[in-house]
């Protein structure tokens, strides 16, 4: 629909004025807890051509909405209602925010004669969110929504992507009025100037040890594919940050791992012997970073080339050697027509850096009768190329991170903001978009119990995801670092946890129990055959803290280190 072609209608309300709006931006799906706040937008889409997608508790709903944003590029969308909905909310609203996410939170609000006195759930939106989302508003005139909305939607998707919260005042959406939806303005790409590349094209001629680290949003398929192709042409090794490895397909003889939490010694090595660091999209934040000490801030010492969509991020933190804003895809197109040079300097140094990614992402064995390695061998041997991987976050998500080799773009579903409670909304919400392809969801035992709820959600979705519930009994992030400030002295991380096979069979889920390694693969294999939500409960032992480590050692060394 375009403005030229969408004629106003009088009677409308805002109700069915933000529908017919949601309509001309190509919303495909929202997700909602439904409230009284907003009972006109519920009514609306009754007529509408929309799918609703009904949540069980409003921060499950945000991060369905996030999820949908970051597999599409286009905003999520999540309608939850005014007071506690919202501040359930801000859950996923900060997932957005920390990455770079496209969405959209609509919020009801009490009515506009209401402001001001401490209403019924009355909340300062503005104020509430203004840390965390790119902007807040409220609309305050049903004509005004057309405008509003457009504006919201262009927000979400400029530069560096980000969550936008409109607030829906009650009696504003029930008002009539006489305007048109509109769409929101396409807007092209920034792309690098002459002068950039050539600059560019320079610090690649002058470089012995280069390496790229790819990660942030804004990618898409074609992206993915001209970075391979580069990678290739230039014979230049590629890591992804955080959560962000599906940018390129593990095997590529290219592919160095990637740069997170608990990253490969030789990788981390490498990028501090580098004398050029392409940084693309990615902020490298504290987690890629570790803790800001990859790159010395605010000068790296290695020569740094920072590429971002947003132009406010470049500068923020590393003074780069270069910054150029632009999306990655515009970039990398530019790249493709720069000249590669006879001879590389560093010509061998990706085939190395990818044998030590290979060695590091051979599964090791962990303690207990369920070793943590052969069930990650298991779903890699039987997992399709085109699966999508989702998790929210704990200690558990080291192995899938470390030992699961992402072939595609669009395989991985986690939160940079290692928000827990993500993967099972996050799943449900990628199973609806991709109802052809395995979403397979790994969640810690407390990890999951954030948001379980959302099962009722997948099974009144009917959303087929395969999810292993990894149960060690305990919050062990908090505990590995327990053990290592306070050797010894255990508070609040021990867990007593339901059935959760029997929880799962509540829901109709398949299920199945592992306490032994050997009954991982049989169980997984029948889950894959199952048209419907599928529930594996994995017991662990809390020793298999991580892939490198356990619990004793970890107290062991701090009792050395202090002398005890």
């Amino acid at each position: 629909m375009t403005v030229s072609d969408s004629q106003p209608s009088a009677d409308r309300t805002g109700g069915q004025i933000l529908v017919d709006c949601l309509a001309a931006n190509g919303v495909e799906r929202i997700f909602c807890i439904p409230g009284e706040s907003y009972l006109a937008v519920l009514d609306a889409f009754v007529d509408a051509d929309i799918p609703v997608t009904v949540g069980r508790q409003e921060g499950g709903v945000a991060m369905m909405a996030e999820a949908w944003g970051k597999m599409t590029g286009r905003p999520g969308i999540a309608f939850v209602t005014r007071g506690p909905g919202a501040t359930n909310a801000a859950a996923g609203v900060h997932v957005a925010q920390q990455d770079s996410t496209p969405m959209v939170l609509f919020v009801g609000q009490i009515a506009r004669d209401m402001r001001g006195r401490d209403a019924f759930q009355e909340v300062d939106y503005r104020q509430m969110f203004g840390g965390i989302a790119k902007w807040v508003a409220e609309i305050d005139s049903a004509d005004r929504i057309p405008e509003m909305v457009a504006r919201a939607f262009s927000v979400a998707v400029a530069g560096r992507p980000g969550p936008v919260v409109l607030a829906l005042p009650e009696d504003m959406l029930v008002e009539g009025a006489g305007v048109a939806p509109v769409p929101a303005a396409a807007v092209e790409d920034a792309v690098p100037s002459a002068v950039a590349m050539a600059r560019f094209e320079a610090l690649l001629a002058d470089a012995e040890r280069p390496i790229a680290i790819v990660g942030g949003s804004r990618w898409n398929e074609a992206a993915c594919e001209t970075l391979a192709d580069i990678a290739k042409a230039w014979d230049l090794p590629v890591a992804t940050a955080f959560r962000a490895q599906h940018l390129i397909d593990n095997l590529d003889p290219h592919y160095a791992g990637d740069v997170g939490i608990g990253i490969n010694p030789a990788l981390k090595a490498r990028i501090e012997a580098a004398d050029l660091v392409v940084l693309l999209g990615d902020r490298l934040s504290e987690m890629a970073s570790q803790s800001y000490t990859l790159l010395s801030v605010p000068v790296p010492h290695q020569r740094l080339v920072h590429v971002h969509p947003g132009a406010e991020e470049i500068g923020r933190v590393y003074q780069p050697t270069l910054g150029i804003a632009a999306a990655p895809g515009a970039f990398l197109e530019a790249w493709s027509d720069l000249r590669r040079p006879n001879a590389l300097a560093w010509a061998g140094s990706a085939e190395a850096a990818h044998a030590d990614y290979l060695a590091w992402s051979t599964p090791t064995q962990s303690p207990g009768a369920v070793d943590m390695g052969e069930l990650m061998a298991a779903i890699e041997a039987r997992l399709p190329e085109d699966a999508i991987v989702v998790n929210g976050a704990g200690n558990f998500a080291a192995w899938v991170h470390r030992f699961h080799r992402y072939r595609r773009f669009g395989g991985e579903l986690a939160p940079t903001s290692g928000s827990m409670g993500y993967g099972l909304p996050a799943a449900v919400s990628a199973k609806l978009r991709h109802p052809e392809r395995v979403v397979l969801c790994v969640a810690g035992d407390g990890d999951l119990q954030m948001t379980m709820q959302e099962l009722g959600t997948a099974m009144q979705e009917k959303a087929a995801v395969v999810l292993v519930v990894v149960d060690n009994g305990q919050y062990g992030t908090i505990r590995m670092h327990q053990e290592r400030e306070y050797p010894g002295r255990i508070s609040a991380t021990a867990l007593t946890n339901p059935d959760f096979a029997v929880l799962g069979d509540a829901y109709g889920a398949f299920t199945a129990v592992v306490e032994r390694s050997e009954e991982f693969a049989p169980a997984f294999e029948d889950a894959l055959k199952e048209n419907r939500l599928s529930l594996i409960h994995v017991k662990v032992d809390p020793e298999a803290i991580t892939p490198a480590t356990t619990l004793s050692a970890i107290r062991q060394a701090a009792f050395a280190r202090q002398g005890g």
